[in-house]
């Protein structure tokens, strides 16, 4: 029976031990009537509590094929967004805290896109020279906006397949948000630095000459991850001048400078991957997320493996962060009892557009 919606504030005074502990009643509580998902990058007193781990999307198409009623995303907001678009229509996507947002998302919003598409217009006809392709941490209203004009989403996996399959269809791409995923999957189709070229959307036709609209094979968005920001190629220098027999492996939101310097690029199951399955001993630089590093190198370490964070700072997902084990004790609890809080609701019109261009990228890869 639904009784009013319990309220935060008594819980963002529990300790964790006592949070801990109202997670664990509350679960058992609710048995399968719930699923917590949990991204790599999330913090290690909440990731414990995972039925599924992953990133983002496989998170959701995992969820969408449970029996759960309630999807509770330990994330960020895009990634709730996906798991209700994804997900069947009696299921409710949850974030146990809506701050939990994505600096980088926040980089390309739906007004920007759209004036960049009318600048476009100026010099070009986008709607038939251009394919929007949207990583997928951005907000569901720019995969909708892809669905809407022939585009895609990629992921950081799949981005050059995916870069592949627009320019069959256009001879030009606009990438949105983040300029170094698009950038490094560029290079890696042998696309020539000079076609491509950044949109800055605070400057008027982003900053662009017509001549380098013209001329460009990919335009890519002034956007990027706070955390991928803090890598540079001195500390790769400085780690194989210490262990040369050290291999270095980062994702593709790390700048260009750190990808090349790299042995190995890939997303987060790539990154961990490569470095289960390398030799015992291996010693391993990873350019990502604190938070994936440190529960990397603790699962390797029985074989001998050394796994160290790239940057000299500590550098983590700081919104992810904001969902802690109180958040998600109050969100059970309220579950628990009848209460649906923090339920992330894609509009429908919006919802059918993102899934067309999902459905594109599932289609593509």
């Amino acid at each position: 029976m639904q009784t009013a919606p319990i309220q935060f504030e008594p819980f963002n005074a529990l300790s964790d031990r006592d949070a801990q502990a109202r997670i664990a009643a509350a679960r058992a509580q609710l048995g399968q009537r719930a699923v917590i998902l949990c991204h790599h990058y999330q913090r290690a007193d909440v990731f414990k509590h995972a039925d599924l781990t992953g990133d983002s999307l496989k998170l959701s198409r995992l969820a969408s094929q449970s029996d759960a009623e309630y999807i509770v995303f330990c994330g960020v907001h895009f990634m709730a967004e996906v798991a209700d678009i994804l997900s069947r229509p009696e299921q409710i996507s949850i974030l146990p805290d809506l701050a939990a947002g994505c600096s980088m998302a926040d980089m390309a919003n739906r007004a920007k896109v759209e004036r960049c598409w009318r600048e476009l217009a100026t010099v070009l006809n986008p709607d038939e020279q251009v394919t929007p392709v949207t990583y997928i941490n951005s907000a569901a209203d720019l995969k909708a906006f892809c669905g809407a004009h022939g585009g895609i989403v990629c992921t950081s996996s799949n981005a050059p397949k995916i870069l592949a399959w627009s320019f069959g269809r256009r001879e030009k791409v606009l990438f949105f948000p983040d300029q170094h995923l698009g950038r490094w999957s560029g290079h890696k189709m042998d696309i020539p630095m000079d076609r491509m070229v950044i949109w800055n959307p605070d400057l008027e036709m982003g900053g662009l000459t017509p001549q380098q609209i013209r001329d460009a094979k990919i335009i890519l968005w002034h956007g990027y991850c706070s955390v991928h920001q803090m890598f540079n190629p001195g500390q790769i220098v400085r780690f194989r001048e210490k262990y040369p027999e050290g291999k270095v492996i980062s994702h593709p939101e790390c700048s260009f400078e750190v990808c090349a310097q790299s042995d190995a690029v890939g997303s987060t199951e790539t990154i961990i991957r490569v470095v289960k399955e390398s030799a015992p001993g291996t010693r391993w630089l990873v350019g990502t997320e604190l938070n994936l590093v440190e529960r990397l190198a603790g699962e390797v370490k029985p074989e001998g493996k050394i796994v160290q964070f790239m940057a000299d700072t500590i550098c983590m997902c700081s919104t992810m962060q904001r969902i802690d084990p109180q958040h998600l004790a109050w969100t059970l609890e309220n579950l628990a009892a009848g209460n649906v809080v923090n339920q992330i609701t894609v509009p429908e019109h919006e919802a059918t557009l993102a899934k067309i261009a999902l459905q594109r990228m599932l289609d593509a890869s």
